[in-house]
C-alpha cells in the first residue's frame, strides 16, 4: 500500500517482510500505536484481518481524557467529518429522578472568565476506526496489510518471537520485527501466550439503534437506574441513538422459557424510559437489530516474553458502563509510545532493555488505568444492585450525586479520565458509603436501632467487598 517515494525501507518491507515492529490489529489501539511508532522513524507491518469498516455496538464514547491523549498524539483529527456528538457528562435517572453530572471545569480562573469545562465525543465506533485507519495508511514508514495473523514466529527451543505467521489472500505469509505487539481486540488468539488469565463476564449489553429520537438532555450520555439492569443511552450521530441495555448473566425474566431478551426489554425495561424514546425502541425491537456483547473484566498483567507485547483489549478489559475503554487504550498508546521511543530504547532487538521498560510501562500505566478500571467494576456493581445492601449504596450513589459540587466534580472528573489519583476515588467512594449509611439510618424507626446499626455494618462490609477485591487486581503482577 505504498509506492516507490516511500524509499528504500518501504521496499525492504515489502520485498523481505521485514520490519522494526509488527501491529497485529488494526483499532483504536493498534492504528494509533502504528501511527506513533512510525512517526518516530520505525519500518512498522500494521497487519488486520479485515479492512471493511467495523460495525461494534461498543467503544462510541470516547470520554475528555481520550480526547486529550488523541491531541497529545497528533491524531485529534480523526474525530473530524464521522458525525460525532460532544458529550459534557451524564444525565442519571433514578426510578424517574434526574441529577445531572457534568464534566468538571479545567485549570483556573483566567481574567475572570468561567473555566471551560472538556467535553467528550460520542460516534459510530467504525467511522472513528476508518479515520485512524486512514491516518496509518497515509504514514510512509507503515505497510498496512489486509491478512489473517494465524500463530507466532518463535526462536526454536525458546519463548523469543520473532515476528507472525499469517494467511495473506489464502497463501501463507510471514512478517518478522524484533518487536510484535498483538492488540487484536477482547477475543484475543494470542493473550494466553503472556497470561493464564481469561477474561469473566456477568453480563451482557444488549444493543439497539434508535433514529430520530430527542434525549431529555442532549449532549449528555444517560444513564437510567431502576427495578432493572442499568440502561445506557446516548447519540451516536445526527440521526442516531444508541441503547444498551445490561443484562445480567442468568436474569429470569430474560430468559427463553419467560419470552427472552426481546420481551423482557418489551415488558420490564421499555415503560420506564423516557417517553420520547419508547416508541423508536418499540420500533427497533420490531425490526430484530437487536445485538449483544459480553461485558467483560480482565486484569493487566505484565508483558514478560521476549520480543512481545500484549495490548489494547487483549489486554486489559472493564466493564463499558463508564465508557473509558478507548481512553485507557489511547493513554497506553500515549504512554508505550514515550517508553519505547528511540532516546529511551535505540535498538528494539535489545530483547532485554524492551522487556526492562515493559516492566516499567506496566507500573506507570496504573497512573490512568488504575482509575477508570477500578471505577467502572464499582459502579456497575452499585448500578446493577443485585442485593439489600447494594440497593442502599446505590440509593447513596443518587443522593451523592444531587448534593453537588464536589460531590459531582470529583466523580465525573473520575469518569472523564481527568481526574486519575487513587485516593480521589477512595475518598468519594466511602463519602458515598457513609451517604448512604446515613440515609438508611434516618430511614429507620428508633426502636429498630440495634438492628438498623447491624444492617449498617452490613453495608460497610458489602461496600469493602465491592471495592478491595478491584484493587487488588490493579496491584497483583
Amino acid at each position: 500500500m505504498e509506492d516507490d517515494s516511500c524509499g528504500g525501507a518501504a521496499i525492504h518491507r515489502i520485498a523481505h517482510r521485514h520490519a522494526d515492529v509488527v501491529v497485529v490489529g488494526a483499532g483504536i489501539f493498534g492504528a494509533a500505536m502504528a501511527v506513533t511508532l512510525a512517526r518516530q522513524s520505525r519500518s512498522v507491518f500494521l497487519l488486520e484481518r479485515s479492512l471493511k469498516e467495523p460495525d461494534r455496538i461498543v467503544g462510541e464514547l470516547l470520554q475528555p481524557g481520550g480526547v486529550q491523549a488523541l491531541e497529545r498524539l497528533g491524531l485529534r483529527h480523526c474525530l473530524d467529518g464521522i458525525d460525532g456528538i460532544a458529550v459534557r457528562g451524564y444525565q442519571v435517572f433514578y426510578h424517574g429522578r434526574p441529577v445531572t453530572i457534568p464534566y468538571p471545569p479545567e485549570g483556573s480562573p483566567a481574567g475572570g472568565k468561567l473555566r471551560q469545562r472538556p467535553e467528550g465525543l460520542s460516534f459510530h465506533h467504525g467511522r472513528f476506526v476508518r479515520k485512524l485507519r486512514d491516518a496509518a495508511a497515509e504514514e510512509p514508514n507503515i505497510t498496512l496489510v489486509e491478512t489473517e495473523v494465524n500463530g507466532l514466529v518463535k526462536v526454536e527451543g525458546t519463548d523469543q518471537v520473532l515476528g507472525v505467521k499469517a494467511s495473506t489472500a489464502g497463501k501463507h505469509d510471514y512478517f518478522f520485527a524484533p518487536l510484535t505487539i498483538i492488540a487484536d481486540g477482547y477475543r484475543s488468539k494470542f493473550r494466553g501466550e503472556t497470561s493464564s488469565r481469561k477474561p469473566t463476564s456477568k453480563s451482557k449489553f444488549w444493543a439497539l439503534e434508535l433514529r430520530d429520537v430527542t434525549l431529555p438532555s442532549p449532549g449528555f450520555g444517560h444513564v437510567m437506574l431502576g427495578n432493572f439492569s442499568p440502561v445506557l443511552l446516548y447519540q451516536i450521530g445526527t440521526h442516531e441513538t444508541r441503547v444498551l441495555i445490561n443484562v445480567p448473566e442468568g436474569l429470569a425474566a430474560a430468559k427463553s422459557a419467560n419470552g427472552g431478551v426481546s420481551h423482557y426489554i418489551r415488558h420490564d425495561v421499555l415503560p420506564y424510559l423516557p417517553t420520547g424514546v419508547q416508541g423508536a425502541l418499540s420500533q427497533s425491537l420490531n425490526n430484530g437489530r437487536l445485538r449483544c456483547m459480553p461485558n467483560s473484566f480482565l486484569p493487566a498483567v505484565a508483558n514478560r516474553v521476549p520480543g512481545l507485547i500484549i495490548a489494547g483489549d487483549a489486554l486489559n478489559m472493564r466493564h463499558p458502563l463508564t465508557g473509558g475503554g478507548m481512553t485507557v487504550a489511547l493513554s497506553d498508546v500515549a504512554l508505550l509510545s514515550d517508553i519505547l521511543s528511540p532516546a529511551n530504547v535505540p535498538k528494539l532487538d535489545d530483547t532485554q532493555h524492551v522487556l526492562r521498560q515493559m516492566e516499567v510501562f506496566h507500573w506507570r500505566r496504573k497512573r490512568h488505568s488504575f482509575v477508570i478500571n477500578i471505577l467502572a467494576q464499582a459502579l456497575y456493581s452499585l448500578f446493577a444492585a443485585e442485593d439489600y445492601y447494594l440497593e442502599v449504596l446505590r440509593r447513596g450513589c443518587f443522593e451523592y450525586f444531587t448534593r453537588g459540587g464536589t460531590c459531582v466534580d470529583g466523580p465525573a472528573g473520575l469518569l472523564g479520565g481527568i481526574i486519575k489519583e487513587p485516593a480521589v476515588l477512595v475518598y468519594h467512594f466511602f463519602s458515598v458509603v457513609l451517604l448512604s449509611i446515613w440515609i438508611f439510618l434516618c430511614s429507620r424507626p428508633v426502636w429498630r436501632l440495634p438492628l438498623s446499626l447491624a444492617h449498617c455494618g452490613g453495608v460497610l462490609l458489602k461496600a469493602c467487598w465491592v471495592l478491595f477485591p478491584y484493587i487488588a487486581y490493579e496491584l497483583a503482577c
